[in-house]
């Protein structure tokens, strides 16, 4: 019973950690993105499946507006509720979750790339912690189709391992980045409680 409430906890910060970099990006080259030119008022809506495919079964949409540009750092809401950002993008805090190093982008974005990090993050709807050891990889260029659209993107693998406590369990992370749309178009996450899929449904970006 406590291994299964630590799991389902795991799966909801992994859920709002794909959310959270879902967001933003700026102009590049095909085969490089740069940090995003991110602007107030950007906006996007995201369908987020357990499963995939014909059978997945569809269970939150998430609206997001980026309300706060500045060199510090980036805010914005998700469904009205406000969310911090680093300037790349990667996630600080929610209303229920704080990171140290939730780096799951880090640009500039090239075929290759890849990196380290350690990401203790804190509940705050639980006493225990969790801490996450990603390895991060940029492996291809490719096309991804969603129900936005078709986006030439980056296609990233992140392999993680976390620790609870005395619980501990393995998570793997694909997601595909576009620059055309600001963000990640598309993330599947694998862990004990199965496939969970983010897609963007639809998007409003300023000038």
């Amino acid at each position: 019973m406590q291994t299964t409430r630590y799991h389902s906890v795991v799966q909801r910060l992994f859920s709002a950690a794909v959310l959270a970099i879902a967001t933003l990006s700026g102009t590049a080259l095909a085969q490089k993105a740069e940090r995003p030119d991110v602007k107030v008022g950007d906006q996007w809506r995201f369908e987020v499946h357990l499963g995939t495919g014909p059978g997945a079964m569809k269970v939150q949409d998430v609206s997001r507006v980026v309300t706060s540009v500045t060199a510090s750092g980036i805010e914005r809401t998700d469904n009205g509720v406000k969310v911090l950002l680093t300037p790349e993008l990667n996630e600080i805090e929610s209303s229920s979750y704080k990171h140290s190093d939730s780096r799951m982008l880090s640009f500039p974005l090239e075929v290759g790339k890849q990196w380290h990090c350690t990401d203790d993050i804190v509940s705050k709807f639980i006493s225990k912690d969790v801490r996450m050891n990603w390895r991060v990889e940029v492996v291809r260029h490719e096309k991804v189709r969603v129900p936005a659209g078709e986006f030439d993107a980056f296609k990233l693998e992140a392999k993680g391992r976390w620790i609870s406590g005395s619980h501990t369990g393995e998570n793997s992370w694909t997601y595909w980045y576009s620059s055309a749309a600001r963000g990640v178009v598309k993330s599947e996450i694998q862990d004990t409680s199965g496939l969970t899929t983010t897609e963007l449904a639809e998007f409003h970006l300023q000038p």
